[in-house]
């Protein structure tokens, strides 16, 4: 551990945010003295209590578990999410409590390990949880961190061991460039964030630094098109790593994978969308550039499940499909679009969408008219703010004017199962980063009970 011997007790403020669970999990499974707080007992805190850690929702300074209060040497983990007006964290600052960012601890933590790190604005979860999966399958002892929850682990710690780790490089308040990493990879360069960083050209600015952190000998892999330098991956394309005869069989893409030196035959990806292909291709370009055996990969990825809210199939029958998708930025709900008009072929399409942030929604206002103008028919929801106060003019009926269907409404959270209940679309996908994952439930036994 070499940063966190001389510690017992870690609190972390906000542990309930996916980043912030998978350094909790990591600490208890090593034995720590693992607690935090959160607002909400979402699916993901009352799991982590499951496991053993003690969750409160309180802010409250004496509803701290007493290890905390008792014992200053403790560390104290906290998020730029977390409002500087919280009564712990004011606690913790006035009695000098050591304090450290979540992407500080991390960044440590793969200081002492060779990493392999994965960044982009959109692809990034995907990437990363699909090379820590290819490394633990083909045998690598492998820590992972990871931004969403994989379907084949039902985490987001993967843990088979400590001499390589996987993360996910979160480019938001410039938290990647803490980070060590050996082999990295950019999946993408869009412009996101525009709250934290202002514009455009900073993002760029900011992943090239962070392509920067790569040493000599380690290797930076990229989407083909991306002003970086390095090792280029794309499908079909002239990228220097690619997916070459590319079929789509029964919902399942089956390509071969080649590199500048030789093909690797015989690969399927069981996840719709080119933009899951291309997650692949980067993530088997890194497991190979690590080491891990050519001849395990193709095994491995067939057994690659995903990751929960990114494409997930909530029904699937012939009759009706229910997906369930974290996009949250235009880009993102264009590469849906294409994925489910791939695989379903002629249906009529309903798109839910909570837009998450009004920054983003003010930012992008037309290209989200443009891209969910897209599907048969859309059903809006309010936007969801997280970390910001409202911003006037900017309301979910404003952006319901930029969408050019005729079939487009606003809903509220409670009528949303009966509304997509009256619609005869056939295909239906809930879209957006906020809190509607929590609704898709609810959604599902309204159209498998009456369908």
């Amino acid at each position: 551990m070499g940063h966190y011997d001389n510690i017992r007790n870690i609190y972390f403020i906000g542990i309930g945010g996916i980043g912030m669970s998978a350094l909790a999990r990591y600490f208890h499974a090593l034995d720590y003295n693992v607690s935090g707080y959160d607002r909400s007992s979402s699916d993901l805190v009352n799991q982590l209590r499951a496991e053993g850690i003690e969750v409160i929702n309180s802010s409250k300074v004496e509803d701290l578990p007493e290890a905390i209060l008792e014992d200053k040497e403790s560390l104290i983990v906290y998020t730029p999410a977390i409002p500087k007006e919280h009564p712990q964290y004011l606690h913790f600052v006035a009695d000098s409590y050591q304090m450290e960012k979540r992407a500080e601890v991390l960044g440590k933590l793969t200081k002492g390990h060779f990493t392999l790190a994965v960044a982009g604005t959109h692809g990034k979860t995907t990437t990363s949880t699909m090379l820590a999966h290819l490394l633990k399958a083909t045998g690598a002892e492998v820590t992972a961190f990871l931004g969403g929850i994989s379907e084949n682990y039902d985490s987001n710690l993967i843990m088979s061991g400590d001499k390589v780790m996987v993360v996910e490089a979160d480019e938001f308040d410039r938290s990647f460039l803490q980070l060590a990493p050996n082999i990295a990879a950019i999946t993408s360069m869009d412009a996101d964030h525009l709250d934290i960083y202002g514009e455009d050209s900073q993002i760029k600015d900011s992943f090239r630094a962070f392509a920067a952190l790569v040493p000599e000998d380690g290797k930076l892999f990229f989407a083909n098109g991306l002003p970086l330098k390095g090792t280029s991956v794309g499908v079909e394309d002239d990228s220097d790593v690619i997916a070459q005869n590319v079929q789509i069989k029964n919902g399942s893409y089956l390509f071969d994978l080649k590199t500048k030196e030789r093909t690797y035959p015989g690969f399927s990806l069981q996840l719709p969308g080119r933009h899951n292909l291309q997650n692949a291709v980067t993530a088997l370009a890194m497991a190979l550039e690590f080491g891990a055996p050519p001849e395990l990969l193709a095994g491995a990825l067939a057994s690659f499940k995903g990751v929960q809210r990114r494409f997930s199939y909530r029904i699937r029958t012939e009759e009706l499909a229910l997906i369930d998708d974290y996009a949250h930025h235009p880009a993102e709900i264009t590469a849906v679009h294409q994925a489910i008009k791939e695989m379903h072929p002629g249906k009529k399409v309903l798109a839910v969408f909570q837009p998450h942030l009004f920054s983003r929604t003010r930012d992008f206002a037309e290209e989200f008219g443009r891209s969910l103008s897209l599907f048969d028919e859309v059903l809006l929801l309010d936007i969801y703010p997280a970390r910001e106060e409202p911003i006037e003019g900017v309301t979910s009926e404003w952006l319901l004017e930029k969408i050019e269907n005729n079939k487009k409404q606003l809903v509220q959270k409670e009528e949303l199962p009966q509304a997509i209940k009256n619609s005869d679309a056939r295909v239906v996908v809930i879209l957006g980063a906020g809190d509607i994952g929590e609704e898709v439930e609810r959604i599902k036994k309204k159209m498998a009970g009456e369908n």
